[in-house]
């Protein structure tokens, strides 16, 4: 710009970056070769949706497709800078007071830019972060696999050949796939909920710092705003010497005071929940705390055995045993051999 009281060159990190640092710079803003527009956007959603795992491709779909937003984002922070710049360049032909408000407004309009191009940036931990989810989709894709194929073959021997001694090794070798393939999928689990969390965290903080931020931009853009007569004047008439030159330059500083020293704790947009959800959630965090804390001892189930042989005794000599009446064990003959249930008693006099 060529006139222009931004300090963004030589200025020191915010302190929004000192508590929270910046990323580093997107994946999307390089490697451009199927270009900037629809085309590439389409040929990304609809390619990472054709091939890899089935795990896996719903995803992969959503990863390329956020991929898409991001530069769209990137095309939409580039052009506006680009417009701030414009701006600027044609206030310069206006009165003083146009040309001077119109050029500090295309250095707040320049900032937003920048604001959106560092937002691409923290958006990118977001789309990483649901990445590595995909990642371990596409890594456990291979133990379901394998369980059924060997599902399958085990049912194709069983109808060609059931009495095939390959049934038996096929089955052994499906207990140790489910094995596999059940720690596998708890990973899977554990992790999604893990990373999808984080995920979310790290979009969250970068669209309540940014919106906050461009907030911020837009109000004192509002004061500058109020730097210029608009009272009606009638033919020949001329309008008062503009005199708003240190005002608009205080107004800037007082513009990048507050992005400066903008955190989080310190946002002005708070979220608060009614007593409904309040109530609610407590309860539903209260109740999967209680289910995790829930468990059953088996430490007790089974008493250990003296040391000595004589601490055993037969069933029947302890306190606690009840001989049932209506059931007969198995009994032994005069000659020694067994009798069963199934044989007929000899009456028992009364």
């Amino acid at each position: 710009m060529h006139r222009t009281y931004s300090m963004r060159q030589t200025r020191a990190p915010t302190a929004s970056q000192i508590e929270n640092p910046p990323p580093p710079v997107s994946s999307t803003k390089s490697n451009r070769w199927l270009g900037k527009g629809g085309l590439g956007h389409a040929f990304r959603k609809n390619a990472a949706g054709a091939f890899g795992p089935d795990l896996s491709k719903k995803l992969s779909q959503l990863v390329k497709m956020e991929k898409n937003v991001m530069r769209s984002m990137e095309l939409v922070a580039r052009e506006r800078m680009e417009v701030a710049q414009q701006l600027s360049i044609w206030g310069e032909a206006c009165d003083e007071d146009v040309s001077d408000v119109t050029d500090k407004l295309g250095v707040l309009i320049y900032e937003i830019g920048e604001l959106e191009d560092l937002f691409v940036d923290r958006y990118d931990q977001y789309r990483v972060t649901i990445k590595s989810i995909r990642n371990i989709e596409a890594s456990v894709q291979p133990s379901r696999d394998r369980k059924q194929k060997i599902t399958d073959e085990i049912a194709k021997l069983k109808y060609k050949d059931p009495n095939s001694p390959r049934i038996v090794v096929l089955e052994q070798e499906l207990v140790r796939a489910e094995a596999e393939s059940l720690v596998a999928e708890a990973q899977l689990s554990n992790i999604t909920r893990e990373k999808l969390k984080a995920a979310f965290q790290y979009q969250f903080d970068a669209l309540r710092e940014h919106c906050e931020k461009v907030a911020i931009v837009a109000g004192y853009g509002k004061h500058l705003l109020d730097l210029i007569d608009d009272t009606p004047v009638t033919p020949g008439e001329t309008r008062q010497a503009y005199d708003g030159y240190e005002a608009s330059k205080a107004i800037i500083q007082d513009c990048e005071e507050a992005l400066t020293n903008w955190v989080s704790s310190k946002a002005v947009v708070k979220s608060s929940l009614s007593t409904r959800s309040r109530t609610l959630s407590l309860r539903h965090r209260e109740n999967r705390s209680k289910t995790r804390g829930e468990g059953v001892d088996l430490s007790a189930q089974d008493q250990p055995l003296k040391g000595d042989r004589d601490s055993w005794l037969p069933a029947d000599q302890h306190p606690s045993y009840q001989r049932d009446s209506d059931v007969e064990d198995l009994e032994s003959t005069a000659d020694g051999e067994p009798r069963g249930r199934e044989e007929e008693r000899e009456p028992v006099p009364v």
